[in-house]
């Protein structure tokens, strides 16, 4: 399957969800990495005006999720996430934000992740850990 196909799949399954009420668009995907974009305005700020830590901490794991996707059967298994870890690294105002998530760990009951954010100048805003469990459909 080419990139644009795996991209559009992920866009496609975010309609009604968290990820599109954040404005969470995947934009880039690897052998052995997936990224995500999300604006930064008014929608996900804090009240001082500055992006929200739970809003990257749900960008990190929404582009930590998917990712796990690609190392399971879809047709007999999903992913849940269990446990996220997030450092603030430098506050954002305005503009974007990307999550990168790359693979430490692939096991056959759990995928650890490690998702940076950077902004459109590519300086850090955030690290995140994930971890996931997978589990059988019933």
């Amino acid at each position: 399957m080419d990139t644009t196909t795996i991209l559009k799949a992920f866009n496609n399954r975010s309609k009604n969800t968290l990820m599109e009420t954040l404005d969470i668009e995947y934009v880039a995907v690897g052998d052995d990495f997936l990224t995500a974009k999300m604006p930064v305005n008014s929608s996900v700020h804090q009240p001082y005006g500055q992006l929200h830590g739970g809003a990257t901490a749900a960008l990190a794991e929404s582009v930590g999720s998917a990712a796990s996707n690609f190392f399971i059967d879809g047709k007999t298994q999903f992913v849940n996430g269990i446990q996220l870890s997030i450092n603030h690294i430098k506050s954002k105002e305005e503009g974007f934000v990307f999550a990168t998530a790359r693979n430490i760990h692939k096991g056959r009951t759990t995928h650890l992740w490690e998702v940076k954010i950077v902004d459109e100048n590519d300086h850090l805003i955030s690290v995140a850990k994930m971890t996931n469990i997978v589990l059988n459909k019933k």
